[in-house]
């Protein structure tokens, strides 16, 4: 009993320190505990509550070990560019976090979830929504290999961010989640990984999930994709498994970059931000050529040279460096005050050794979605003008153009490539600039015929030409893609002949699920569709559209008129058979919102000089007949009569104030029944 017991205080007794630096133990003294005192340890160690005696894993040692020295250079052949695409919510950003944990790149008391993520407004809605770059170190048959990860959102409004990322890479890893298989954005981000003749890896994420079928989704990806799934690497980012298989895979399947680095400086920017102290921080992959930290550089779009101050890796924090070689990715410094300077898809080279030519960069992006972006305190216009150019240049997508209302005083057009996007920049605009916007509801760039042949774009409906002066309006349609469990098929296909949707084909892409093209108009789609898509199907279909062309419609503007006087800012374009719904709704809704008068105030809608639909707001009516205690008739009239001459000269003179709320409420209900 007595034995027990000590055996038990010895594994729980706090080890001895170790002696003082400078102090050497006596020759004979026995070690702490002694032998006798570590075998009984080792004996009562199931009884004990902490005993740590295994040492960590050699391999995850090592690669660990590995990402404390990631500033270290490499040999070219041993560098591997690549980024992960998936549609949304398959497990991107976690496969990101484990590969940064495993690589040693970020230390574990530092890793949080979706470490690459750092908007409050990323981890808020669980998205990501700009792409991030990070350089991480791995060990390999004791070779060390330099991996730049480019983690790249999952929604298709954010599609240029994926299209900018594959043009800095060799290859991609395709994440698709083994319980929901192959979705709209997997194909759409794989038909890019393509055109940029990537070298694509697919992975099945989440097989911890007991819906997991990793054997069925690898059979949709041969079948729908056409990659060899044979070797699919099956993983859990969640619980760390497979991870080792998947930078194992990106050392021997993606190739390495071209070495060019005697070949003149050729850089390519692939984002920007603003730094407010140290001006226009570039992110860029060098193509040819090095750059060292000092050199004087020259952007070949514009011409403009500056002296690089400091260039670095990002780590996934920027870290410097003194120089940078064809292959690798990094950021560059040179206190660039103007945002106009340093653009997306420009060419960085050396002001001495120029390069013959510029790099082809990226293709502008079309805006899909147009809404006017307005300040509520008129002194903020500025602020908002700056605020814009800023995020511009860190959101390449986003469009604007100075605009004007009437109602709502001076403010921009703005176009994006989704409602999302549109959502998304509002936020970023509130909360990083502090500015109080109003968004007019969202609407799209019609093709006007006018009587003279000529063709005029209009995205604001105050532009269109008068009814006299066109010969047709044509508008955007788009091709949508829905894929979708069978057991939804019916509901789905309503909605789009709802929304004046023409069906193309439809094919079973597994026994289960199915795929549904139809060709739709744009206006139809920036409303309420994704979200209707997503109620009708419980959340399990998904979608992917793009333009296909502009066709004549049955289009009408219109116009809602208060007392006779139109409001411009009210004003929308939509087809004749919706024009009375519109109408009425929005009369309606203004009724209720408009505070009385002193004379009656008609609401009217119309198409040209037409009225399709009316309200009325009664007048606020003093009761001038107080004061009469009976007494002949004819004064109560005289007294009535006289009070509706003033209220005549009143109505021919007033003019009714819209209030604020009552233009934010029907810019509101807009955005419901467009």
């Amino acid at each position: 009993m007595a034995t027990a017991t000590a055996s038990r205080l010895a594994v729980l007794a706090p080890r001895p320190l170790p002696p003082a630096p400078g102090r050497r133990r006596p020759r004979h003294a026995p070690a702490p505990g002694g032998a006798p005192a570590r075998r009984r340890a080792l004996s009562a160690a199931p009884r004990g509550r902490v005993l740590c005696l295994a040492a960590p894993a050699p391999a995850a040692a090592s690669t660990t070990d590995a990402g404390q020295d990631r500033l270290q250079k490499v040999p070219i052949s041993n560098i591997r560019n690549f980024c992960i695409i998936a549609h949304i919510d398959h497990g991107k950003s976690t496969l990101a976090d484990k590969l940064l944990e495993l690589t040693g790149t970020v230390q574990k008391r530092e890793m949080k979830e979706q470490f690459l993520d750092n908007m409050d407004l990323e981890r808020e809605r669980g998205i990501t929504i700009k792409l991030q770059a990070a350089r991480m170190r791995y060990i390999m048959n004791e070779e060390p290999y330099c991996l730049n990860l480019i983690d790249t959102p999952g929604h298709v409004d954010f599609s240029y961010e994926v299209s900018r990322s594959l043009a800095a890479c060799e290859g991609a890893l395709l994440v698709v989640d083994a319980s929901q298989g192959v979705e709209a954005q997997t194909l759409a981000n794989v038909y890019l990984a393509l055109e940029n003749n990537l070298e694509i890896i697919p992975v099945l994420n989440k097989i911890d999930l007991p819906g997991a079928e990793p054997d069925r989704v690898a059979q949709e990806i041969e079948e729908i994709i056409g990659l060899d799934c044979s070797d699919a690497i099956r993983c859990s980012a969640k619980e760390g498994v497979g991870i080792i298989e998947i930078l194992d895979a990106l050392v021997t399947k993606i190739p390495p970059p071209k070495d060019t680095s005697k070949d003149p400086l050729r850089a390519l920017i692939f984002d920007s931000y603003y730094d407010p102290y140290r001006g226009v921080i570039v992110y860029f992959r060098v193509i040819d050529g090095s750059i060292k930290k000092g050199d004087k550089i020259c952007f070949m779009a514009n011409g403009k040279e500056y002296v690089a101050d400091e260039i670095g890796v990002l780590s996934p924090n920027q870290m410097q460096v003194d120089e940078l070689y064809a292959g690798e990715v990094g950021y560059l410094s040179a206190s660039i005050r103007s945002v106009a300077d340093a653009r997306v898809g420009d060419t960085i080279t050396h002001y001495s050794k120029k390069a013959a030519s510029a790099l082809p960069g990226y293709s502008e992006a079309t805006p899909m979605v147009f809404c006017g972006l307005f300040p509520i305190d008129a002194d903020q216009f500025e602020e908002l003008r700056e605020a814009l150019e800023k995020l511009q240049l860190n959101d390449a997508a986003l469009k604007f153009e100075p605009e004007s209302s009437s109602a709502m005083g001076f403010g921009f057009r703005c176009g994006f490539l989704g409602l999302l996007h549109m959502e998304i920049v509002q936020e970023r605009l509130e909360r990083e600039y502090n500015l109080n916007l109003i968004i007019t509801a969202p609407s799209v760039v019609y093709h006007v015929i006018c009587a003279d042949g000529e063709t005029v774009e209009c995205s604001n409906p105050s532009l269109l030409p008068e009814p006299g002066k066109r010969r047709s309006i044509e508008e955007p349609y788009v091709k949508i893609e829905m894929l979708t469990p069978k057991d939804y098929i019916g509901p789905i296909m309503e909605l789009a002949q709802d929304r004046r949707g023409e069906f193309k084909e439809m094919n079973f892409i597994t026994e289960s699920r199915a795929k549904i093209i139809y060709e739709l108009p744009l206006a139809e789609m920036v409303g309420d569709f994704f979200d209707q898509l997503k109620s009708r199907s419980k959340g399990y279909a998904s979608m992917e559209y793009s333009l296909v062309g502009y066709r004549e419609s049955q289009l009408v503007k219109l116009d809602i008129q208060i007392n006779g006087d139109p409001v411009e800012a009210l004003s929308t374009i939509v087809h004749r058979d919706k024009a009375y719904s519109v109408g009425r709704a929005l009369t309606q809704k203004l009724k209720e919102l408009i505070p009385r008068q002193m004379f009656r105030v008609p609401i009217q809608a119309c198409i040209g000089t037409k009225v399709i639909a009316s309200e009325a707001l009664s007048a606020i009516r003093k009761d001038v007949l107080s004061k009469c205690y009976g007494g002949d008739i004819t004064r109560k009239k005289k007294l009535l009569k006289k009070q509706a001459e003033g209220k005549k000269r009143m109505k021919a003179i007033g003019r009714v104030d819209v209030p604020q709320e009552a233009f934010m409420a029907v810019l509101k209900l807009e955005k419901e029944v467009l």
